[in-house]
């Protein structure tokens, strides 16, 4: 259904680079639209240095948006007043302002809880494997910490990265790994996967040793690291419900009001079953 854009329409975007694959301008605008409200959701790609100035000028335009790979962190920068997330994360993927500051949020931290819940159930006591140390990363390892869990290694290519997050998030609970080793849950926080030919994050032959693979990664379809671990046997979730829950939480943020989950999971082409985690394999049983 067409919608008219006038002068008084609020603008809303995604900030990152690539933004071309995203889902959220079908995600938001579809919310806008069911509940009337006047604006508009567009995805921009730019670049680090703009993003300070594109967040604070939306933001005090009226509007708001969220920030997406790679500039999570850099983000954070522009925010007057940042939510707990933000300030443990360190980065930002979520804006808006009030009272004539910017505010900020990391939506992620919920949209992990949410997906990680479904997936596996219950954090408490579990080992986690973490791939990345981006904006991505961080929301990861935090939630994790928040959810009980025991253990979380987190391995990046560059290692001293790795150790940065560790040291940012200041508990025992996460350390840095150098190589790959078992745990109950594998959760890609990397952007490979992003693009057609990527190759997998994690050699093929070391799936079964993970009780489950969350891919922060969402395609139409699968991505090919989910491909690999079912087909390994392994229950595994790409992060098309991580998506929709920090765009659920964004939604509250911006608006003050519940965001209309039926329509939003419409607009994203997935049943209620697959947005409750029905996707991430025979035998895992949920509410």
């Amino acid at each position: 259904m067409s919608r008219s854009i006038g002068a008084a329409t609020r603008v809303y975007a995604l900030l990152g680079d690539p933004v071309a694959h995203s889902r959220s301008p079908d995600l938001m605008n579809a919310a806008f639209a069911e509940h009337g409200i006047d604006a508009v959701y567009v995805a921009l790609r730019c670049a680090e240095a703009d993003v300070p100035t594109l967040v604070r000028t939306i933001a005090h335009a009226g509007g708001g948006g969220n920030i997406t790979v790679p500039h999570k962190a850099r983000a954070r920068t522009a925010i007057d007043r940042p939510s707990e997330a933000v300030v443990r994360t360190g980065a930002c993927n979520t804006f808006w302002a009030k009272d004539g500051l910017v505010h900020g949020d990391n939506t992620d931290v919920e949209g992990i809880h949410v997906a990680t819940s479904a997936l596996i159930g219950s954090a408490r006591g579990i080992r986690v494997l973490l791939l990345g140390a981006g904006g991505a990363a961080r929301a990861a390892a935090w939630a994790m910490v928040e959810a009980g869990a025991a253990r979380v290694d987190i391995l990046n290519r560059t290692p001293h990265r790795a150790a940065q997050l560790v040291h940012g998030l200041g508990t025992a609970r996460l350390r840095v790994a150098h190589q790959i080793g078992s745990a109950d849950l594998l959760i890609n926080a990397t952007t490979l996967g992003l693009r057609p030919h990527d190759r997998l994050p994690i050699r093929e032959q070391l799936l079964p040793h993970f009780g489950a693979v969350l891919d922060l990664v969402y395609h139409p379809d699968e991505t090919p690291l989910v491909r690999a671990a079912r087909e390994a046997g392994v229950p595994a979730m790409d992060g098309t419900l991580m998506l929709l829950a920090q765009g659920a939480a964004a939604y509250r943020c911006w608006t003050g009001r519940e965001a209309p989950l039926e329509t939003m999971r419409a607009a994203l082409g997935v049943d209620r079953s697959d947005a409750l985690g029905g996707r991430a394999a025979a035998g895992v049983e949920r509410d």
